[in-house]
């Protein structure tokens, strides 16, 4: 409603004023948007058979290297990764951690990640390694 009255404007007075305030209103601006995890190996709240070895997580933007972490936790809280996290040297939008041969049990994947927009963003959740019969 607003764009056909500045038209309207425009066509009235064929002003350069008018002109602007269509560029203005009219150009899409970015909106501030932080990393957000688009895909997770394993994924969150799944079962797996066998352990993963490595836990890798892609987010929506490129991630500032020296402010990512991801941390894999036992169910006593034990820190269970081999601490070697960081981003693919490919594609600065993936984090990932190795992983040590996981007896079954419940794991909570941990992350607090910067976006090159300047937000920060941390979360967790959990998967289980178990059974063959516990799978799903």
């Amino acid at each position: 409603m607003a764009i056909v009255v500045i038209i309207n404007v425009v066509i009235r007075r064929r002003s350069t004023l008018g002109l602007v305030l269509i560029l203005v209103v009219g150009v899409p601006v970015p909106v501030g948007a932080h990393a957000a995890l688009v895909k997770s190996t394993p994924a969150r709240g799944a079962t797996v058979v066998q352990p993963p070895q490595r836990v890798e997580l892609i987010f929506s933007e490129r991630l500032e290297p020296a402010y990512s972490t991801v941390a894999v936790l036992d169910g006593t809280g034990q820190q269970v990764d081999l601490r070697d996290a960081g981003l693919s040297p490919a594609d600065s939008r993936r984090l990932s951690v190795s992983l040590p041969p996981l007896p079954a049990g419940a794991y909570t994947v941990r992350f607090r990640v910067l976006s090159v927009d300047g937000h920060v963003v941390e979360s967790d959740f959990p998967f289980t390694v178990g059974a063959r019969g516990a799978a799903r």
